[in-house]
């Protein structure tokens, strides 16, 4: 039968006691995470968020509880009253609670536990149950300290965000959860209305417009950590819902908002004994995308991409000569001392490269003799000419890729970051950061042949770049101009993460309306998805711009782990699912119908 807690009341965490609690008297209450039965002395290590105390129970001095022990099981919850003893020549420096065990004169049993369907207590992220199970019983998985650490983690760097934006008199606002749909980016999670038949809200992939309108509200500085939906295709990294820093702004310029996103960061990073700089270096979109092949390089090891174009004009070689003709180029990267790698390996890089669009992946491995995959079709020579240009040394492999430049950037800058993960390149103990200026305005989709967004429609062109914009808008002709406009837009990376990313918004109606042509919204269609926001850009709207955080992601930095789920209470799968309380489910029928809702087959 199990025992009533009644007026029994806990005096310290198990996490808590030291030599300094010696001879009180104390209640604990938590789960039992061990028993160790050596029959006339029993052993339990009590667990709850704050630590694990070691419980002993002996036959000879209080039977009755000893005797109640005896029946305990691993997650049982219990009270335990008794004294605090120093331990003896047996202190364990694992845990903090380490020199003193509790001779327990008295245990209540509240509850009994099931046998859980997996390990809790396990050493190493190997030996974890597999991650499906875990999501499946999540609240038991949540019972692990590092999952524990984790989310008190989380709730800490939430918690100093508060305090640098309310220190710096930002206004914490929150704003809706249902909206108005207009798409622009993923796709929106769409809500039914029962009230209206046949209308609809959606739930907000960020609160752009939302935050924007409070810069025209006159409230100047504003923040809110916001929950933001997605529905996105499957993304490992992903999830359909999550949590962002949303701050804006008024009458700043880009050097304003960099200020805050390193202010705000720094602070939070202190939490773990992090000091960054309180400048942080940039580069430019074009310079990160032409040394490392990424908008948000990691910058703890070396490996720039290097050029090879020039050495290869003219060269007979046709899979060479057609990418440089066709106005793509010719990378490489050169990873030290790996000349030793096996075919096995440069085989497996191959096929990683051809994940990103890249053809194919050549090498030159230097040393006493200079081998390559390309000697016989360039000759020792210009094998000689490139191992020159890129800078390698004897005992290094170079690898090089052709394509288009956005081929070879991806494929060269994920493969940088492959070898640096195989080979240990990565110094975790260090953070590097860094803020990524001045990105294109526009991408150029191949498939429909348009310029969509690079960023969002609200995002200001440079004013070096505006009077191109305008041109490029609105001559047909000079449409392609597109591509080499530049925006106000910016990332802050942190160890290769982009952590968060901002602009300086559109604040006069005319250039608004000028990027919404751009993106081939006509003025109707402009006005039936934005016509509110259109009208309230009319009334004085002040210069203004902010930037967006990713909790998740600057927790991950926090905690050094690389999957988004282990700083989630509740995450989903990669396939956007909730294993626990397995959703998305079936509704009843009579919900349907209130709602005019018809499944189709």
């Amino acid at each position: 039968m199990l025992d009533v807690l009644g007026n029994l009341e806990r005096t310290h965490t198990c996490g808590e006691l030291r030599e300094t609690h010696v001879g009180q008297q104390v209640v604990l209450m938590g789960w039992v995470a061990k028993k160790r039965d050596f029959g006339v002395l029993t052993f339990i290590d009590l667990r709850d968020r704050e630590g694990v105390t070691q419980v002993v129970l002996s036959e000879e001095d209080k039977g009755e509880a000893h005797a109640k022990a005896k029946g305990l099981r691993g997650e049982f919850v219990i009270a335990v009253k008794g004294e605090v003893v120093e331990r003896e020549g047996t202190h364990n420096a694992k845990l903090a609670t380490g020199g003193i065990e509790v001779h327990a004169s008295e245990i209540l049993i509240l509850n009994d536990a099931k046998v859980p369907p997996f390990q809790l207590e396990v050493a190493g992220s190997e030996n974890l149950a597999d991650e499906s199970t875990r999501l499946k019983y999540r609240y038991l998985d949540l019972r692990r300290p590092q999952l524990q650490h984790n989310i008190r983690m989380r709730a800490k760097a939430v918690a100093a965000i508060r305090e640098y934006f309310d220190k710096r008199d930002f206004i914490e606002i929150e704003t809706p959860i249902l909206l108005k749909s207009t798409p622009e980016g993923a796709r929106d999670f769409i809500v039914p209305s029962r009230i209206h038949s046949g209308k609809f809200f959606a739930l907000p992939q960020s609160p752009q417009i939302l935050k924007q309108l409070t810069m025209i509200s006159g409230f100047d500085k504003y923040y809110q950590i916001a929950r933001c939906f997605r529905d996105e295709d499957l993304r490992a990294d992903r999830q359909p819902e999550f949590t962002q820093l949303d701050m804006e702004m008024s009458f700043p310029n880009r050097e304003t908002i960099y200020r805050e996103i390193q202010g705000m960061f720094n602070h939070v990073l202190r939490l773990i004994g992090v000091e960054l700089p309180a400048e942080w270096p940039r580069l430019t979109h074009a310079e990160a995308m032409r040394r490392y092949g990424s908008d948000k390089p990691d910058l703890r090891f070396e490996m720039e991409l290097q050029d090879l174009s020039d050495n290869l004009r003219g060269t007979d070689f046709a899979p060479f000569a057609e990418t440089l003709k066709s106005g793509g180029e010719i990378k490489c990267i050169v990873a030290k001392g790996k000349a030793d790698y096996s075919r096995k390996q440069t085989d497996e890089l191959q096929e990683y490269v051809k994940r990103y669009g890249a053809g194919a992946l050549a090498w030159i491995k230097v040393g006493d003799e200079t081998t390559s995959s390309l000697l016989k079709v360039l000759g020792e020579k210009k094998i000689a000419q490139l191992v020159s240009t890129s800078a390698a040394e004897a005992g290094d492999i170079v690898l090089i890729v052709a394509g288009r430049k956005s081929v070879v950037a991806a494929a060269l800058g994920a493969l940088r970051n492959e070898i640096a993960r195989r080979e240990n390149l990565i110094d975790r103990s260090k953070y590097a950061c860094l803020i990524v200026t001045e990105f294109p305005m526009f991408e150029h989709d191949e498939e429909s042949d348009t310029y969509v967004a690079a960023h969002h429609p609200f995002t200001s062109p440079m004013d070096e770049d505006l009077e191109l914009f305008k041109t490029a808008v609105n001559d047909p002709s000079q449409h392609h101009l597109l591509g080499q406009v530049r925006a106000k837009a910016y990332d802050a990376v942190i160890n290769g993460y982009e952590c968060a990313g901002g602009s300086i918004r559109i604040h006069q109606k005319d250039i608004q309306a000028l990027n919404f042509k751009a993106l081939g919204l006509s003025s109707e269609m402009a006005r039936e998805r934005f016509g509110f926001f259109l009208d309230a850009l009319e009334y004085g709207t002040p210069p203004h711009g902010g930037f967006a955080a990713g909790i998740e992601r600057t927790c991950m930095i926090l905690c050094g782990t690389e999957n988004i789920r282990d700083v989630m209470a509740f995450p989903k799968t990669a396939s956007a699912q909730d294993l626990m309380m397995d959703s998305p489910g079936d509704v009843d029928t009579s919900q349907l119908n209130e709602l005019s809702i018809k499944i189709a087959n």
